[in-house]
C-alpha cells in the first residue's frame, strides 16, 4: 500500500541536509529533496559561507575542499525553486526543526511541515528514533548511502509510507488528505518521554528519576529552557514540565 497526495495544497516535499555544523548557525553544504508527486530527485552541493567543523565532516565525509568550487546557495536556482516548492508544499524531514532552521538560514521559509521524528515517536515502540535505526528496525527495503542528504531521503520517503499506513490504521482514516492531516496534527503535538537516552540516569525512567532526585530534573529544565529556543529540545522540555509540574 503507497498513499500518493494528490492535492496540490497537501504536496509532500521530502528534504534532508548535510551543514556545516549543528549549531543555530549552521549552513547548507548538501541539499536533497524530492517531491512527492512524481518530482525530480534534487540533490546539490553548495559552498557555505563558513567552514565545515570536523565533527560535521566525520558523519557526512564531505570537506571543505569538496565544495570549494561548488555554487554558493544564495541567488542559485535552486534557492528559488525551493522557495517556490515550499510555498504550497509541506516539508517532510526527520527532525525537522533543524533543517527548517537550516533553510532560515539560507533564506527560504517553510509555512508547513511534518517531522517523521515526531511522528515516529507518537506511533512506534522503539529504544531509538535516528533515521536509520528505523530504517533497519522497521525492514524499509531501501538501497542508500546513509548520512548522505540524497541517500536520507529515499529512507525518509520510505519511513514516510510506513507511517502513513500505520496512522491510517491507528486512526481509521482512508481519505488521504485525512491522513496528511493527521501528521501535521502529530507534528505539533509533543510527546512525553520516558527514559533518559543520556546524561548520569541514562536509560533509567523519567518518572523513577522525578522521585529519587527531583533536583536534577529542575535542573535539566532550568539548563534546556537557557538554550536559545531553536536548539532546545521541545519533547524533553514538555515531559520534564510534566514532573516539575510546571
Amino acid at each position: 500500500m503507497k498513499i500518493i497526495i494528490k492535492s496540490k495544497k497537501l504536496s509532500l516535499i521530502y528534504l534532508d541536509t548535510e551543514t556545516t555544523d549543528i549549531t543555530a548557525g549552521a549552513r547548507l553544504v548538501q541539499l536533497a529533496h524530492k517531491e512527492a508527486t512524481g518530482g525530480q530527485l534534487v540533490n546539490e552541493y553548495f559552498k557555505p559561507p563558513v567552514p565545515i567543523s570536523f565533527s560535521s565532516m566525520a558523519a557526512h565525509h564531505i570537506t571543505n575542499e569538496m565544495v570549494a568550487q561548488k555554487p554558493i546557495f544564495a541567488g542559485s536556482q535552486q534557492q528559488e525553486a525551493l522557495k517556490q516548492i515550499l510555498q504550497d508544499g509541506i516539508l517532510v524531514a526527520h527532525n525537522a526543526s533543524f533543517d527548517i532552521l537550516v533553510l532560515k538560514n539560507e533564506g527560504v521559509k517553510t509555512r508547513q511541515y511534518i517531522d517523521t521524528l515526531r511522528v515516529s515517536r507518537h506511533l512506534l515502540d522503539s529504544e531509538q528514533y535516528a533515521l536509520q535505526y528505523l530504517r533497519y528496525f522497521l525492514g524499509l527495503n531501501i538501497k542508500a548511502q546513509a548520512h548522505d542528504a540524497l541517500g536520507d531521503v529515499l529512507v525518509l520517503e520510505g519511513l514516510y509510507q510506513y507511517l502513513v499506513i500505520l496512522a491510517a490504521k491507528r486512526f481509521g482514516l482512508k481519505e488521504q488528505n485525512e491522513i496528511t492531516q493527521k501528521m501535521l496534527d502529530l507534528t505539533q503535538l509533543p510527546v512525553v518521554l520516558e527514559n533518559f537516552n543520556f546524561g548520569k540516569y541514562k536509560g533509567r525512567p523519567i518518572g523513577e528519576v522525578s522521585e529519587v532526585d527531583p533536583g536534577y530534573l529542575q535542573w535539566l529544565y532550568e539548563s534546556e529552557t537557557q538554550r536559545p529556543l531553536a536548539e532546545q529540545n521541545e519533547d524533553l522540555v514538555y515531559t520534564l514540565k510534566q514532573y516539575i509540574n510546571l
